[in-house]
């Protein structure tokens, strides 16, 4: 156990799945001269971060993840990056550590109305680690407070930037999804299971097929976390992919929220909107501030 004001020197343990943000996260903590491995899920973890990973492991290698973790001496456990996949537990049946566990794991996954990813920073709390966010360790990629790019919102595109703010709290509530786009004064999608590209996908298809009208871009697509939920794991995040996409869609512009969300690959993201005349601003759930300089 560590003793009181030590924290901050734990050992902490990435555990990536997909995406460009589990190797971010490991630049910032070398930055800031964090000690830290990398643990990389299989069928997860793209090639670039396996390369840097100090271990792989399966879904069902619950025990030798957690003996890989003492081993190291990792008290600390940052969850970074997407799951795509289905997880395969066929592991299990070669790993002692998760069979001597399953009760325990049982327990921690079944009952209650907890959210899956808070049911599996419980098996790590059970366990004796402490679960981190990024907010914790790399504070720098969240989203800041108002205007991020060269791109202002122009006065029509307070009106939709609200409606669909409106829109993911309602979501949010009913745990659904973060993410939601307006135009024209109307709702015209919302993030359900495909996901936040897949609903940016749909978008351009309603704007090609004439189901949504527009003169230029217009509409904004506004992600926030749910309310309540664990900002320890499974943030808003908008990269440059999200900035692609929202072109294609002839949106406007892109609002999320401040300290809330994460901005993969921060500054390719920001060069690509500014880049495409798109804005990208940090709104607060409570209180949107139309002028940031405030």
């Amino acid at each position: 156990m560590l003793r009181a004001g030590e924290e901050h020197l734990a050992r902490i343990a990435l555990i990536a799945g997909n995406g460009s943000l589990p190797r971010q996260i490991a630049s910032a903590l070398s930055t800031a001269g964090r000690d830290y491995q990398l643990v990389a899920i299989k069928g997860e973890a793209d090639e670039r971060t396996r390369s840097l990973a100090n271990t792989e492991v399966g879904w069902g290698e619950i025990g030798r993840l957690y003996n890989f973790l003492n081993k190291n001496d990792c008290r600390e456990v940052l969850l970074i990056g997407g799951v795509s996949q289905r997880p395969d537990f066929t592991s299990i049946l070669g790993d002692f550590g998760t069979l001597k566990r399953l009760p325990a794991i049982i327990r921690a996954l079944t009952g209650g109305d907890d959210s899956m990813l808070t049911k599996v920073i419980r098996l790590f709390e059970t366990e004796g680690y402490r679960v981190v966010g990024i907010r914790d360790v790399a504070p720098q990629l969240l989203a800041s407070s108002g205007v991020m790019g060269q791109v202002q919102p122009k006065e029509s595109d307070w009106h939709d930037l609200e409606l669909a703010l409106t829109a993911t709290e309602k979501l949010g509530e009913l745990d659904i999804g973060q993410a939601a786009v307006a135009v024209g004064g109307r709702v015209v999608a919302m993030e359900g299971a495909e996901g936040t590209d897949a609903m940016l996908e749909r978008c351009a298809d309603l704007k090609r097929s004439g189901r949504v009208r527009a003169k230029g871009r217009a509409g904004v697509l506004v992600k926030t976390a749910k309310p309540n939920q664990d900002l320890r794991v499974d943030l808003p995040t908008v990269g440059p992919k999200t900035i692609e996409l929202a072109v294609a869609a002839g949106l406007a512009g892109i609002a999320i929220e401040a300290q809330g969300a994460l901005i993969a690959e921060k500054d390719v993201t920001l060069g690509k909107a500014n880049d495409a005349g798109l804005f990208v601003i940090g709104i607060d759930r409570s209180k949107i501030d139309r002028d940031p300089s405030e």
